[in-house]
């Protein structure tokens, strides 16, 4: 068997960085949404509704902005300077967040904040697909997903730690999370450079009718089953309370996400090249049984050893997935389109998380905890019932 002298075997450079870069800013991120709420009843005599307002307002306006910095990635032909914009909006919104005497200078954060993460998150997936070689795409998108992850969990441990050392002085902290937010931008800037291939000389409009039509029936398949795992899977702040409901000490609840995280994020890259070798389908729904077995576990068992083993699963299932299903959409959009394919998907997961949430917190307000896993398992089973009625939707 002869090797192809043409064909890498190892993912480029660019996108290592590229998940560097995620985890810097997720390290920045994570120090201040960690300890946010808090800040807001504590310091700021926040209510738990303006609490809610705050996020909810904030995370719709990042899944708006999705759909518009992907397509505008694709008319310029260009996805480094959006994704670079929208991380200097990130890191320019932290000191916003230490300096804040009112809530509603805390909106105005958070919302420059999700800004940000909305205009860089389909240019910046839309060009580790075009760095990613077609045979190590699945790979690529493993090891982005598991650096990002990587951030998710040291940004909280490291806001732990800083809060004991320097006596619970919260915008302290903020000033410090300031730090990883530049170096993240930084390293974008000067570190990952953009294939030639896309500085395109002639310029479209994604969203005219005919290009539209360009995305491929299985391309939509993989919007409708992101979709459908979203329904499946809700917010991550229903195992947070599910941690609280075991007896897990109030201080060491944020322990429990640390450990999801860590899982998830050393399952992204085995699952990621896994994914490059087998039927996209078929480990989709390994994915929902892995799921389907963390909500059972969250749902019948209150002691903290199955709730924990539960999250962990959970972590697992996100492993699986996340990754994946954006390996999946580089696979069957168009290479000029896959801004506004990764806004568009984007969106509708941002949407059938939103309507998942509402559900579940009401099932856990009107018939309590158990019954918000258990539907979580009634849609994992009608997601395989889904992927069970279509063929693998690998790009031909």
């Amino acid at each position: 068997m002869t090797t192809d002298p043409h064909r890498p075997d190892k993912i480029p450079k660019e996108i290592w960085l590229l998940g560097f870069v995620s985890l810097l800013m997720d390290v920045s991120s994570e120090m201040i949404h960690s300890l946010l709420p808090l800040f807001l009843v504590t310091s700021l005599g926040a209510s738990a509704m303006a609490i809610g307002m705050i996020e909810g307002m904030a995370e719709s306006t990042a899944l708006v902005i999705k759909v518009f910095s992907g397509t505008l990635s694709d008319y310029l032909g260009k996805r480094k300077g959006l994704a670079l914009f929208g991380y200097a909006l990130g890191a320019f919104s932290k000191p916003l967040f230490a300096m804040a005497t009112s809530v509603g200078l805390v909106l105005s954060a958070r919302l420059l904040d999700r800004v940000g993460k909305g205009v860089r998150g389909a240019p910046r997936d839309a060009l580790v697909a075009d760095l990613a070689p077609a045979h190590l795409r699945g790979a690529a998108f493993g090891l982005r997903q598991a650096l990002d992850t990587v951030g998710a969990f040291l940004g909280p441990l490291i806001a732990v730690g800083l809060m004991l050392l320097w006596v619970s002085d919260f915008r302290k902290v903020f000033w410090f999370a300031v730090i990883p937010g530049v170096l993240a931008v930084a390293l974008l800037m000067f570190g990952v450079h953009e294939p030639s291939s896309q500085n395109l000389s002639v310029r479209i409009n994604p969203i005219r009718k005919e290009n539209i039509r360009r995305l491929s029936p299985g391309y939509w398949w993989v919007v409708v089953t992101g979709a459908l795992f979203t329904l499946a899977r809700f917010s991550e702040a229903f195992l947070v309370l599910r941690a609280q409901q075991a007896g897990i000490p109030v201080a060491l609840i944020p322990l429990v996400m640390v450990a999801m995280n860590v899982v998830y994020a050393a399952a992204c890259y085995p699952f990621g090249r896994l994914s490059d070798h087998v039927s996209h389908t078929g480990l989709l729904a390994s994915g929902l049984l892995v799921l389907i077995l963390a909500d059972l576990m969250l749902a019948h068992y209150a002691h903290w050893v199955f709730m924990l083993t539960g999250v962990m699963l959970w972590g697992v299932h996100m492993g699986i997935t996340q990754g994946l299903l954006a390996s999946m959409i580089a696979d069957t959009a168009p290479p000029d389109l896959r801004g506004a394919a990764y806004g568009l998907f984007n969106l509708m997961s941002g949407i059938a998380m939103l309507v998942s949430s509402t559900v579940a917190g009401l099932l856990w307000t009107h018939l309590g905890a158990s019954y918000t896993f258990y539907a979580g398992a009634v849609f994992c089973v009608l997601t395989l019932i889904w992927l069970a009625w279509q063929p693998d939707q690998r790009a031909a």
